[in-house]
């Protein structure tokens, strides 16, 4: 019988944690989280890194992808299983799944209680990803999210309870796959900031980023994509500053299209020069941002990326 290699590269979060007098920290090292396997699967561990995944940085996470590339170039490996703090799972995850034109699998897995926890997941969740990024089954899905024997698409994954073992939900469960580009662009990653909007928000939030030289700005606003009309008048600024506006909402599900009218509805941003992301939500769309200004894009191509990413059912 041949032998199904996986690559594990570890990053840290709860599934590498235990309790100290600190609080949970990841401590464990890669060797320590390797799984028993069926018969047929070897399990290859790679340390990246050991860090809680709220204290990563994009290059941190562009590191990931790489590591997730340079597995790939083994012809030998079956699959990759990234283990990664579930705070911020849905980023990295996604921005894998922008360069994922190999069609091996590609699984992220953590876990919501540290390994010394009575009711640690860890173990089960890295185990039951091994099995799915070794089996030929999962070929060609693009990058997939396992935590609490659920398997979802990276694509319009968000996390959805900060302590229940099934972690993450999905906008829509049909989530197209456009790929940004087939290899990590070099240089230093774009910077986008991603902005709450809120009844008293001060536009100034914009203009600050702006004049901080970010490349992109997203909005999480209200409702479908709306804001108050001061807010427009700062899109408008901004995008003749070159400066890209990705609209998309603090609201977990259903489509985010420009309804509204009055100043500050979505037809107003659009209007200013706004993009909307009809599904990607904001944490997700602010990543798509990044790889797509990191590579070179447009104002055309990244509407264009938008809208290639939204189920057409």
């Amino acid at each position: 019988m041949s032998i199904r290699q996986v690559v594990m590269i570890t990053t840290g979060g709860t599934a590498a944690s235990r309790s100290t007098e600190d609080g949970t920290v990841p401590v464990l090292h890669a060797a320590d989280l390797v799984p028993e396997t069926a018969a047929g699967i070897s399990v290859r561990p790679v340390e990246l890194m050991t860090k809680d995944s709220s204290a990563l940085t994009v290059r941190d996470q562009f590191a990931i992808v790489a590591a997730v590339a340079e597995a790939f170039t083994d012809p030998e490996v079956a699959g990759v299983v990234v283990t990664h703090g579930t705070d911020t799972l849905e980023e990295t995850a996604y921005l894998a799944d922008v360069f994922a034109a190999d069609p091996r699998p590609v699984v992220f897995t953590g876990a919501q209680y540290a390994t010394d926890h009575p009711l640690s997941d860890g173990p089960a969740n890295i185990a039951a990803s091994v099995t799915l990024a070794a089996d030929p089954d999962s070929r060609g899905r693009g990058v997939l999210i396992s935590l609490g024997g659920r398997v979802l698409g990276a694509r319009g994954a968000f996390k959805i309870s900060t302590t229940d073992v099934v972690a993450f939900d999905t906008v829509h469960p049909n989530m197209p796959r456009p790929l940004v580009a087939e290899t990590l662009p070099e240089g230093r990653p774009a910077r986008v900031d991603l902005l709450a909007l809120y009844p008293g928000v001060s536009p100034g939030t914009i203009a600050s980023g702006v004049a901080q030289n970010a490349a992109g700005i997203v909005l999480s606003a209200t409702g479908s994509g709306n804001t108050h009309p001061d807010i427009t008048a700062e899109v408008h600024q901004a995008v003749q500053k070159n400066v890209a506006v990705v609209v998309s909402t603090r609201v977990p599900y259903g489509r985010v299209e420009p309804t509204y009218g009055g100043g500050g509805g979505g037809v107003d941003l659009v209007r200013a020069g706004a993009i909307f992301s009809p599904w990607l939500r904001a944490p997700q769309a602010r990543m798509a941002l990044i790889a797509l200004l990191s590579t070179g894009a447009d104002a055309a191509a990244i509407a264009e990326f938008f809208r290639a990413s939204s189920p057409t059912a």
